[in-house]
């Protein structure tokens, strides 16, 4: 056993890490369904929200994240290959920054990751009364029932995860497909984009 910065380590010989190998689950469209399923739920909520506000505040704050997401990517698949081992950016950080900059990163990874179930459910729910016409005061019930079909689906079993959730995504997107041509008939840039005066007063009729 060794000890640097306060942190005590194990040394371990090839079967510690054999039996705590990981399984082939996903493939590559499984992957692509993870990845843009997990941001195109912005679609559905996330995106008029900033659009209600201003299309120019949401231009420049979409350019910033854009720029930001970009440097992630980029610096992901470059240490994804150099470090081929689960933790992810724990795993970055804690080679970088040493054990302590690792668990501040894990740590705001858990905040992430119990935050984001919060916010789909939310949302999930917001759908769910308006389709099926249940009071503010039900938005509970939807919650928890999401969260039950979320923990319930990762329970018995990865791969079945990952199959439900390329389905949700296609199904998504094809919503998405459809509002789009839907609504092109309806686009009055002059109207929506430039409903506010130079006062800052809005104007309903557009032509700002």
């Amino acid at each position: 056993m060794s000890k640097q910065s306060g942190v005590s380590y194990t040394n371990v010989d090839k079967s510690y890490f054999e039996k705590r190998g990981l399984r082939r689950y996903a493939g590559v469209w499984s992957l692509w369904a993870l990845g843009v399923g997990a941001v195109i739920s912005g679609h559905f909520s996330g995106w008029n929200l900033g659009l209600a506000n201003g299309w120019g505040s949401m231009l420049i704050a979409t350019i910033i994240i854009a720029v930001m997401y970009l440097g992630l990517v980029y610096s992901i698949a470059e240490m994804a290959p150099a470090m081929p081992h689960t933790g992810a950016a724990y795993s970055f950080a804690r080679s970088a920054m040493g054990p302590w900059g690792g668990f501040l990163t894990g740590l705001s990874e858990n905040v992430e990751y119990v935050i984001t179930p919060a916010v789909i459910v939310f949302f999930i729910g917001s759908y769910m009364s308006s389709i099926f016409g249940t009071p503010d005061a039900m938005q509970p019930l939807w919650w928890v029932g999401f969260y039950v079909v979320f923990v319930g689906l990762n329970i018995i079993g990865v791969e079945l995860s990952f199959r439900v959730t390329l389905v949700v995504t296609l199904l998504a997107l094809a919503c998405l497909v459809v509002f789009w041509f839907s609504a092109l008939p309806h686009i009055d840039f002059s109207r929506w984009a430039m409903n506010v005066a130079s006062d800052g007063s809005a104007l309903p009729d557009g032509g700002g």
